[in-house]
């Protein structure tokens, strides 16, 4: 997981709920009407018995303890998304996964990688499932694992089960803040097409799409059916230049300090010795004395617009600053295809053999700023300081001036990351001796490429060229400086990463014996399962010798392996008409980590059709991942941050002693899995057959968390954690180490509300509705045991925030072949990181608020016969901007990319067309 929270945040009142819900119930106040109603059953037709997410036993799908959340195929193309992640952004319960948006930066950890995080406890802690089976996790090194939601062919979903409690009792490790089940068609025949295009108001992230799926034979007709869904798209890139609302932002005059101080013409950094002698001998800049150790010789024209003078800037009142979020990307450009295929065929009467097959390809590719440079010079080489006589100071290097350079010359800054899955599952499934059984063989694989493709420079050669003065860091360069960075730019796959999982599982339910209310169901089952990961660097990047992408010291290829066994029963007793309970256990144990077991009660009480309760509490864990045993160190470097000892020697002047000090990030062989304890509790409704509603109280508690404590809290509370802060002989900071350890504990509890109505006919038409709701009551982490906990609920701490109300709204109208979808995301308002540091002045930013996010869609459509499907529709319809916010954690500055949506309003089209 992330490094722990760094300010603390007291929770809101929870009179704030009903506040909270009322808005809620307002956006849909049109009407909470009938939303994805299914055709209506005839009276005496028995309603199906089929496997629920978070049971191994066939049941009613309404006949369950646990709180699961469905998202039908209707609905998703209502919503006119074309990925899993897109889908994922309109659940509220996901909080904080990871996205396209919030991974844009240069050379930064797990670019490409989108995810899932229900609760908002952590991508790992999210369990995804495709038909049920686990996928590879995404396979590049990091702090966070998981399937990439670039892997699921979305073109492919039936629907989606959301199961809103924990399921480590029957699926073992990662599923403490639930699990996410991608279902995909099973018996498909004929053939149907579907293209989609989108485009925005102001251009740029268009998205084409387009899907052929094939299908034959009918498996109780003919025995067999194998079918196969292709899908293509594509989505351009979005450069912050075309979007109006980044100058909106007010970016350099509010964040001018989270700008960057290499510019071009380059900024010049002396050292203390340089800038008292060029006082002392009356050296003027722009007609007045230099005040700090960082100058720029074109101030104040600065080469605009890119390079500013900014004097509350990062460059200070000497120097420029470089404003990155004037010409850099908001979403990637990137192409995406995926083939599910899956064939069945009947082998008698109670039995099928099946294989499924799900290739996928995530190609995308992100272009930062340009090549950034420290490099250095003779100073007599500069004509403004050629007569000053630096080389008779007593410096390290006398007579060398140091620099900070933006090198447009070299081009923009361009990777290109390829995330590859490949997934092929064997089965059989029956009935035998009374038993339902489903045994499989489950190869998955995921491969990931990361290749530094234009703006990465060799760096020996480069810093030779700014040496000599082939390469001018003042001004245009040459032909001969022009030919030397074409010929030194990199093109080059530095990381290569591979993850595979092959498990073998089994299970088995059926009916043991007749109870007061329906059968006692028992189910069995068996798994077993390796997991392997190959880290294989280029010898380029462990050169060190890759301008902008450094290799680390002591970073090697890695190759590590482990087994996992696992075992599990499950009870579901009915024991009256009235009251029914489900217990379930499972153990796994895991090679060099341990065992662990996940025990798991359900009890529901319905006393009259229109209402049940239902409760539900268990243990759950999260084995380390291969990246927490087994990455190399990595060499990164901290928010800026004061350092105490350093500041008490200037009078506390952040402009002195606050910098980004270097870390060293270790993993550690011998964690131990994170424990967990759930409960959950709560009720349904259903008043009438045209709604119902659920309202469901939920309790994390995690302990053992595995985290590094975080380098703010290290540096908070040196008394305790100061043998991790490494000096040089000076006193200064060296580095800080960071050490993946079991430490501390998380809590996490709120309320979910899903109110929910279907099919009310009018004389105008048909309407439905639906609210799905998440209020959170508590978010906090504890960084060691006897610690206080850190709350980041309506706070953006660290890394991310939890907001304390989300919701999706949708509304329907059906009259004859016309169809209308409207619908609302939100989530509310917070308080911001507000802890920035200006290195330049010593100043801390404005504290923010950051307003609530309302997002509205709409989407008409048509049928023309049985076989062809129109869809038109708008996509954040009015327009809404990202808002403001000051976090400092993200490579985009100016707003918060991980829930927010910089593509503004947008328009898409669909048509399907259907041969059966």
């Amino acid at each position: 997981m992330r490094k722990p929270y760094r300010q603390y945040c007291h929770p809101l009142p929870v009179s704030r709920l009903t506040r909270a819900v009322r808005l809620a119930l307002q956006a849909g106040a049109a009407g909470l009407l009938a939303h994805g109603a299914a055709a209506a059953q005839a009276p005496d037709a028995p309603m199906p018995k089929v496997e629920i997410t978070g049971s191994a036993i066939k049941r009613i799908v309404t006949d369950t303890p646990l709180p699961v959340q469905v998202v039908t195929r209707e609905e998703i193309e209502k919503a006119g998304v074309t990925t899993a992640a897109e889908l994922m952004a309109r659940i509220s319960s996901n909080v904080g996964g990871l996205t396209d948006g919030a991974s844009i930066n240069v050379g930064g950890d797990q670019r490409g990688f989108n995810s899932a995080n229900l609760r908002g406890i952590g991508t790992s802690s999210t369990l995804v499932l495709l038909n049920g089976r686990r996928m590879a996790n995404f396979a590049s090194p990091g702090d966070d694992s998981g399937v990439d939601l670039n892997n699921i062919p979305a073109a492919a979903i039936a629907r989606v089960e959301v199961l809103l409690d924990g399921a480590s009792a029957l699926y073992g490790t990662d599923a403490i803040g639930g699990v996410i089940n991608f279902i995909t068609r099973k018996d498909f025949h004929g053939v149907e097409m579907n293209a989609y295009v989108l485009g925005t108001k102001e251009g740029g992230a268009g998205k084409r799409a387009a899907t052929l799926s094939l299908g034959t034979g009918e498996l109780e007709k003919d025995g067999y059916n194998v079918f196969a869904v292709l899908d293509v798209q594509g989505t351009d890139r979005l450069n912050t230049s075309q979007r109006k609302f980044v100058d909106d932002l007010r970016i350099p005059q509010r964040l001018g300090h989270l700008l960057s101080n290499y510019t071009g013409p380059a900024n010049i950094r002396l050292t203390s010795a340089q800038r008292d002698h060029l006082q002392e001998t009356g050296f003027l800049l722009n007609g007045r004395p230099i005040t700090n150790r960082q100058i720029n010789l074109s101030i104040p024209t600065c080469a605009p617009p890119a390079n500013l003078y900014l004097p509350a800037g990062s460059g200070g009142v000497d120097a420029c600053t470089y404003n990155y979020m004037g010409d850099t990307e908001l979403y990637p450009e990137s192409t995406k295809q995926n083939l599910l295929s899956r064939g069945v065929i009947k082998l008698g009467a109670d039995a099928q053999a099946y294989a499924e097959v799900a290739l996928s390809r995530s190609r995308t590719n992100y272009v930062g700023s340009s090549a950034r440079v420290t490099g250095a010079i003779d100073y007599r080489k500069i004509p403004a300081l050629a007569n000053t006589g630096l080389d008779q100071l007593d410096d390290d290097n006398p007579g060398q001036i140091a620099l900070r350079l933006r090198l447009s010359e070299a081009g923009m800054r361009t990777s290109e990351l390829t995330s590859e899955s490949q997934r092929y599952v064997l089965g059989v499934t029956g009935i035998a001796a009374g038993w339902d059984y489903d045994a499989a063989y489950n190869h998955s694989v995921n491969t990931v490429k990361d290749k530094d493709t234009h703006g990465y420079l060799l760096r020996d050669q480069l810093l030779a060229g700014i040496a000599d003065g082939k390469i001018n860091p003042f001004g245009p360069s040459g032909a001969e400086g022009v030919a030397l960075l074409g010929s030194i730019q990199v093109n080059d796959v530095v990381r290569r990463a591979r993850g595979t999982v092959d498990s073998l599982d089994v299970k088995a339910s059926r009916s043991l014996m007749t109870m007061a209310g329906g059968d006692l169901g028992v189910a069995v089952g068996a798994e077993a399962r390796r997991e392997r990961t190959d880290f294989n660097p280029s010898a380029l990047l462990m050169s060190d010798n890759i301008n902008n992408d450094d290799a680390p010291e002591g970073g090697k290829a890695t190759s590590d392996q482990r087994k996992v066994y696992a075992v599990f029963g499950e009870l579901l007793a009915p024991f009256t008409k009235q009251w029914q309970g489900q217990l379930s256990a499972r153990y796994d144990h895991y090679q060099q980590v341990g065992g662990a077991l996940s025990p798991k009660i359900g009890m529901a009480w319905t006393p009259g059709k229109a209402l049940t309760v239902r409760a539900s509490a268990g243990k759950g864990f999260r084995a380390p991942s291969m990246s927490d045993l087994y990455r190399p160190t990595v060499y990164s470097q901290t928010a800026t941050l004061p350092d105490p000892v350093l500041c008490a020697t200037v009078d506390n002047n952040f402009a002195d002693c606050a910098f980004n000090w270097d870390t060293r990030r270790y993993s550690n062989a011998n964690l131990k899995p994170e424990r967990s304890r759930q409960f959950s509790a709560g009720l349904v409704i259903e008043p009438s057959k045209h709604w119902n509603a659920s309202l469901d109280y939920w309790k994390i508690k995690r302990t053992d968390l595995i985290s590094e404590i975080g380098d703010d809290i290290i540096l908070g509370n040196l008394g305790k954690y100061g043998n991790l802060v490494h000096r040089n002989d000076d006193g200064e900071i060296d580095y800080i180490e960071l050490h993946k350890e079991n430490r501390g504990a998380q809590l996490a509890s709120g309320l979910d509300l899903v109110v929910n109505m279907r099919s009310v006919n009018t004389g105008v038409g048909r309407f439905g509705a639906r609210l799905n709701g998440t209020y959170v009551l508590d978010s906090k982490i504890q960084t060691s045991s006897g610690d206080p906990y850190i709350s980041n609920l309506g706070k953006f701490v660290t890394d991310t925030v939890v907001q304390r109300w989300r919701h999706t709204v949708s509304m329907d109208w059906e009259q004859g072949p016309l169809s209308a979808t409207l619908s609302n995301t939100f989530s509310a308002s917070y308080d911001d990181q507000n802890s920035a540091i200006n290195t330049d002045d010593g100043s801390v930013v404005a504290p923010n608020r950051v307003k609530a996010y309302s997002l509205w869609d709409m989407s008409l459509g048509y049928e023309w016969g049985k076989n062809l499907k129109l869809r038109a529709g708008v996509q954040n319809m009015f327009d809404k901007a990202p808002p403001y916010s000051n976090q400092a954690n993200f490579f985009i500055s100016g707003y918060d990319p991980t829930y927010t949506d910089p593509r503004g309003r947008r328009f898409y089209a669909s048509v399907n067309y259907a041969f059966r």
